[in-house]
């Protein structure tokens, strides 16, 4: 059975998802959207398909059996509204949304309209990552005792829109790229978080929104976590989760793969074959997606846990503003 994408947001990481889509078996790319033409002809003629600048005419092609919704964040809302009246299965991108609410209404529409949602979270595919959960899973390192994921990048680079530069569009560090550090370690840590401290804020550039935070959870497991979300103006790349484990550490780099300390020394027990890491963790979220679609079962990433995920998001903000500690009001019953 062949599963038709469309993909609403066909830029960069439209792009990105086009590659991938070419690479899966049982899924084919049949339409894009974007709002100018000629940046949407160029899509085109690269990953084929039929071209709409209005999301809302892809949405009527019945050629359409699910999309990607890669646009700015705070249009996710009502284009998944649509998709979901439209009876299109839902890839959304993270974050969810920029509000509670917002993301209460995705959830809602979803599941009044029986389509399946599952959300981006693109960490859980990156092949290091998916090791570490093995090993994690298996039982060998113990629990998680706790935790520090770092993502410190480049915030100008090449795809910096004017939308991630206003909180109220949805943009900054926290909410654009800080998030998947949040994410892989709760994944990881396999627990809910009930409170968080944080500290956001904007040193580096002349923007409406944060390009720096550190943000302390604290896990349902009494697992502890540390996240630095850093988008620097001078500075160099690191992508990293380190764990304390109750058998050992675990560190892991989406390139560098997968380090274990124990018996004071560091051994390297996985490696990625891929170079290109996010290709193979796209590859790996659309056969996920795929399953989901054709199962019918809860998808990898569910609505509830990027549900969840944006709770922990806005407590930081408000702890932020506030200097507090907040407690996380939205905790699934499950988290998986």
């Amino acid at each position: 059975v062949m599963v038709n994408i469309g993909i609403i947001g066909a830029g960069s990481y439209g792009a990105q998802h086009a590659e991938a889509i070419a690479a899966v078996d049982g899924v084919q790319l049949v339409a894009a959207s974007r709002t100018t033409a000629p940046a949407l002809n160029e899509f085109i003629a690269r990953y084929g398909g039929t071209g709409y600048t209005d999301y809302h005419d892809l949405l009527a092609d019945s050629a359409v059996d699910a999309v990607v919704i890669a646009t700015p964040h705070h249009q996710h809302t009502a284009i998944v509204e649509a998709a979901a009246r439209a009876g299109k299965h839902i890839l959304l991108e993270k974050p969810m949304a920029p509000t509670a609410a917002e993301c209460d209404h995705i959830l809602a529409v979803t599941a009044a309209a029986s389509v399946t949602l599952m959300v981006g979270h693109v960490n859980h595919f990156s092949p290091s990552y998916v090791r570490a959960k093995e090993m994690l899973d298996s039982g060998e390192m113990g629990e998680v005792v706790l935790g520090v994921s770092t993502m410190s990048k480049f915030w100008f680079e090449s795809n910096r829109r004017g939308w991630h530069l206003d909180r109220a569009s949805g943009g900054g560090m926290w909410l654009t790229a800080g998030i998947h550090c949040l994410d892989r370690l709760t994944w990881l840590v396999n627990s809910v978080v009930v409170s968080t401290s944080a500290q956001l804020s904007t040193r580096f550039h002349d923007q409406q929104a944060d390009d720096v935070g550190m943000i302390f959870l604290r896990y349902a497991s009494g697992a502890a976590g540390t996240i630095v979300s850093t988008g620097y103006a001078s500075g160099a790349p690191k992508h990293l989760t380190e764990l304390t484990c109750t058998r050992g550490m675990l560190n892991i780099d989406y390139t560098g793969g997968v380090t274990t300390g124990r018996d004071e020394q560091w051994l390297n027990v996985y490696t990625p074959a891929d170079d290109d890491w996010m290709h193979a963790a796209l590859v790996g979220e659309w056969q996920a997606f795929l399953r989901a679609v054709g199962t019918g079962e809860t998808p990898a990433v569910s609505g509830e846990f990027a549900r969840h995920i944006m709770d922990v998001i806005f407590a930081a903000e408000e702890s932020s503003q506030t200097g507090r500690e907040v407690a996380v009001a939205y905790q699934p019953p499950e988290l998986m």
